[in-house]
């Protein structure tokens, strides 16, 4: 988890993941890249016109720098399939993401959660547990292949 909320205008923020992005690109040999499909409509009571337009461009930003810097075209896997294929179903009435969360925590030994002083999960472990979640939907899917 990369937390820019310090970080001030879109493309600071994108240069600032971008740096992160290099850096990964020095530590890890990528070989592929997966990264959950921006939402595509309004579901009410959750994110407004604004927040979905503003992360689909940022979602398109990072896809293309990921290809500029690693030469691999992103494979984009929407959360409810990549939730399917790890085995995962969200009750009816349930958050996903305490389901998502439960269930990483229950299923990978290494996963860890930081919480807060009144006993709950940071937010960021949130994004952690679904990035297992399309990571692992994605190495499935090419499983597949």
């Amino acid at each position: 988890v990369w937390d820019l909320r310090k970080v001030k205008g879109f493309f600071q923020k994108v240069e600032k993941t971008k740096a992160y992005l290099e850096t990964l690109k020095e530590d890890h040999e990528i070989q592929e890249v997966f990264i959950e499909q921006s939402l595509q409509s309004f579901r009410s009571g959750f994110s407004s016109a604004q927040t979905l337009s503003t992360l689909a461009r940022f979602n398109g930003t990072l896809s293309w720098l990921c290809y500029e810097l690693f030469g691999i075209e992103p494979e984009f896997i929407g959360a409810s399939t990549a939730r399917k294929l790890y085995g995962l179903k969200v009750p009816r009435g349930q958050r996903a993401k305490e389901v998502v969360l439960k269930k990483v925590l229950d299923t990978e030994p290494s996963f860890k959660v930081e919480y807060t002083k009144f006993g709950n999960p940071k937010p960021e472990s949130y994004d952690r547990a679904d990035a297992i979640i399309v990571a692992k939907a994605g190495y499935k899917l090419q499983q597949n292949l």
